[in-house]
């Protein structure tokens, strides 16, 4: 069992950045992609970000790609994601999630943590 935990959320305007961490507990770490999503109200989750479980490769979606930068820390257990530019749109719970392989779909992923809000007033 990859118990996820996130962190850094908050209240923002316009423009401004945050960065999101999620940490793990777990040995295995390493051996896991990583990815994030996001809920809105009312909507779907959708993905946001994935990267390997080296960190070798990233993916983005089309709405945050050039504003948002997935990172991941194997030493630490922790995966970040660093949002600049950040607009109304964004708004969402933002969710990180662990796999064997990584992907774009909901159910690529094996383990999730509970989430941690993002509100971007304009």
């Amino acid at each position: 069992q990859v118990q996820l935990v996130e962190s850094g959320g908050g209240l923002v305007q316009a423009g401004d950045s945050l960065r999101l961490s999620c940490t793990t507990s777990t040995r295995t770490f390493s051996n896991y992609a990583m990815g994030w999503f996001r809920q809105a109200p009312g909507k779907e989750r959708e993905f946001v970000a994935t990267i390997t479980w080296s960190g070798g490769s990233t993916y983005y979606a089309e709405s945050v790609k050039g504003r948002f930068a997935i990172s991941k820390n194997n030493a630490k257990n922790t995966v970040y994601l660093q949002m600049n530019s950040l607009k109304p749109e964004d708004t969402a719970v933002y969710y990180c999630a662990a796999a064997r392989f990584g992907g774009r779909r909901t159910s690529d992923y094996d383990y999730w943590g509970r989430g941690t809000q993002v509100t971007v007033s304009s």
